[in-house]
């Protein structure tokens, strides 16, 4: 369970009383998750969602995410809102952490998605992209191509633990990519953590985005690979071009590529898959005594990045120039 800190009754109270939401009436932790304390907040004026922000979160981009969420739902995007206490704040302290309450979203994420479902991310990914273009922060992203040599070196003298040869092969991939990562891509304000289980649908139709707490500003086909790579792949590990084309189709029917995202495309893929790849080999060899939460295999995504090494051009991914 993703739960990392405990809330006591008496200070839950105390935190709620801050809100016009109603009396408590029920508090249970969401297993979905691997950053924050997540909980679901029954009221007596509905379903909230209480997220207390761990310290693998920065307290001062917390305003940037808040504030996103916000101008998104403005823009017709179905996205859960902060709740305002009575002061106005969105952010508060609970049990010692920064601490938010925010609206509930119907819906579940699926667990299989199908080529219907790719479509609809897709979709929902480009206006997401196009709603985001006239909000005024700004965060970079810190687990962009300029953090991943760092990321590596944290885990390279135990990467081999897990993979024989692995950090050879990683060290020669990571240089590889930094000579030649694109620049001048379109960019603007991107999800970057788009994975299933932060999508939610009713039957095949998308009914919210949450989790916007990696958002920053990047190219947004950065955002189209980090989705090829957490959608578009099946339990086997074997690459689905159905559900690829869907995604990408549905994308470019509210927003197209440019020739040069076209062409970036397969080295944007690769780079997701090792930003992701090396994020798990960092929390994979460092789980604490009495963890609660499993560390997600990294072998996933060193699979995933194989495949995108093959690629050499979008068509692979079914995309049509």
């Amino acid at each position: 369970m993703a739960v990392y800190t405990d809330v006591s009754d008496e200070d839950l109270a105390a935190f709620v009383a801050l809100y016009d939401i109603g009396d408590t009436l029920a508090l249970k932790g969401i297993a979905e998750g691997v950053e924050n304390s997540n909980f679901l907040l029954h009221t007596t004026s509905g379903y909230f969602i209480l997220t207390l922000y761990e310290k693998r979160v920065n307290p001062a981009d917390l305003p940037f995410f808040l504030e996103l969420m916000r101008h998104l739902a403005a823009r017709g995007i179905s996205c859960p809102q902060p709740i305002a206490a009575r002061s106005g704040a969105m952010l508060g302290e609970l049990a010692g952490r920064p601490a938010a309450i925010i609206s509930f979203l119907d819906g579940m994420w699926v667990r299989r998605p199908k080529r219907e479902h790719c479509a609809e991310l897709g979709e929902a990914l480009a206006r997401f992209h196009l709603a985001g273009a006239d909000f005024a922060g700004q965060r970079p992203n810190t687990l962009s191509v300029d953090s991943w040599r760092p990321l590596l070196g944290a885990s390279l003298d135990q990467a081999d633990t897990v993979v024989p040869g692995l950090a050879a092969e990683l060290t020669a991939e990571l240089d590889h990519l930094e000579s030649r990562w694109p620049t001048g891509l379109p960019a603007g304000v991107i999800h970057a953590d788009l994975f299933p289980d932060n999508v939610f649908f009713i039957g095949e139709r998308l009914s919210g985005l949450i989790d916007f707490y990696f958002a920053c500003n990047d190219a947004f086909a950065y955002d189209v690979a980090i989705c090829l790579n957490a959608w578009c792949f099946e339990p086997d590990l074997s690459f689905n071009v159905t559900k690829a084309r869907a995604l990408l189709n549905g994308y470019r029917q509210v927003r197209d590529f440019t020739d040069a995202e076209f062409a970036a495309l397969p080295l944007l893929a690769r780079g997701s898959a090792l930003r992701f790849l090396l994020t798990r080999l960092h929390d994979w060899l460092r789980v604490p005594p009495g963890a609660l939460v499993t560390p997600k295999d990294p072998r996933e995504y060193l699979r995933k990045l194989r495949f995108h090494q093959g690629v050499s051009t979008a068509s692979d991914y079914g995309l049509a120039p």
